[in-house]
C-alpha cells in the first residue's frame, strides 16, 4: 500500500488538471484513490504517520491533517495505540449533507438502487404537513433498497415536489444529483434518528434477521429559499453503519 500510496501522490502533483497546491490536501486525495481502487481493503492499517512522512518528504504535521480529515468524513478510523485503518463500517459524519451515493463513492464502494416505487401522484395529509404543501400538490414519490454492490444497506422512501422534480424516472440512483442538475440540491436538512427492531418485511429485504437492530432515519431537506425538497423515510442496517457528531461546549 505504501508504494500504491507513493505513487498516487506523485502522480497528483505531477498532473496539471488535479494539481493541488496544498500538500496536505493532495495526500488526502491520493489515500482516498487507492482506497477507491482497493489498493487497500476495508480494516487494513495504513503506514505509520512517520513512514509516510518519509516516503513522500512530507512533514509529519502534513500527514497528520491529511488523515485527520479523512477521519472525520469517515472512510479511516483510529485506533488508540493500534494506528489509522480503512473502515469498516461505513460511517457517516451527521454534520455534513451528503448523499447515500457520495457517502459509498467516497469509500471506494459501489452505489445502486432497487426501485419498487417510481412515480407520481397527489400530496398525502402526513406528506402535506411535513412539508408544508397545500392539499392535491403534485409530488413524485422513490420507494428502494440501497446497495452497496451486492449488500443491501438501507431502504428509502423519499418524496419530492413534482414542481422540482417533474419526472422520477430522472432519478437513476442518487437523488441529489438529479435536484442538483435542476438547481435545487437541499442545502440543510433536519434529520431525527431512532434505534429500532427491524419488522419482518424490512429484514428480509435486508438481508438480516428478523428483529435485528436498526436505524430509522427521518429527514426532511431545505432549500436556500426554505421550501421543502425531500421528505424521506430510511431504515438502515444497524450492524454497519455509525451516525457520528461532532460535538462542542458552546
Amino acid at each position: 500500500m505504501e508504494t500504491a500510496l507513493a505513487k498516487e501522490y506523485r502522480r497528483l502533483s505531477r498532473d496539471p488538471g488535479t494539481h493541488q497546491p496544498l500538500a496536505y490536501l493532495r495526500l488526502r486525495r491520493a489515500i482516498r484513490n487507492v482506497i477507491e481502487h482497493r489498493d487497500i481493503e476495508p480494516g487494513h492499517a495504513l503506514p505509520s504517520e512517520r513512514d509516510l512522512a518519509r516516503v513522500l518528504s512530507l512533514s509529519r504535521v502534513t500527514v497528520r491533517k491529511a488523515i485527520a480529515g479523512l477521519v472525520e468524513e469517515g472512510l479511516l478510523t483510529q485506533r488508540h495505540g493500534a494506528g489509522t485503518f480503512v473502515a469498516e463500517r461505513i460511517i457517516k459524519p451527521m454534520s455534513r449533507l451528503t448523499s447515500f451515493t457520495e457517502d459509498l463513492r467516497a469509500r471506494g464502494l459501489n452505489p445502486r438502487s432497487e426501485f419498487f416505487e417510481r412515480g407520481i401522484g397527489e400530496v398525502t395529509p402526513e406528506e402535506s404537513m411535513a412539508m408544508n404543501l397545500s392539499p392535491g400538490v403534485a409530488v413524485v414519490r422513490l420507494h428502494r433498497v440501497r446497495y452497496a454492490g451486492d449488500e443491501p444497506l438501507a431502504i428509502e422512501r423519499s418524496v419530492v415536489p413534482a414542481i422540482l422534480l417533474p419526472d422520477p424516472m430522472l432519478v437513476d440512483d442518487s437523488l441529489y444529483e438529479a435536484l442538483e442538475k435542476r438547481g435545487c440540491r437541499p442545502r440543510r436538512a433536519l434529520q431525527r434518528l431512532r434505534a429500532v427492531l427491524l419488522n419482518a418485511q424490512h429484514a428480509r429485504l435486508l438481508h438480516v434477521a428478523t428483529n435485528s437492530a436498526g436505524l430509522s432515519i427521518e429527514r426532511r431537506s431545505f432549500l436556500d429559499d426554505g421550501r421543502v425538497v425531500e421528505f424521506t423515510s430510511s431504515w438502515y442496517r444497524g450492524d454497519i453503519y455509525d451516525f457520528v457528531a461532532e460535538l462542542h461546549t458552546d
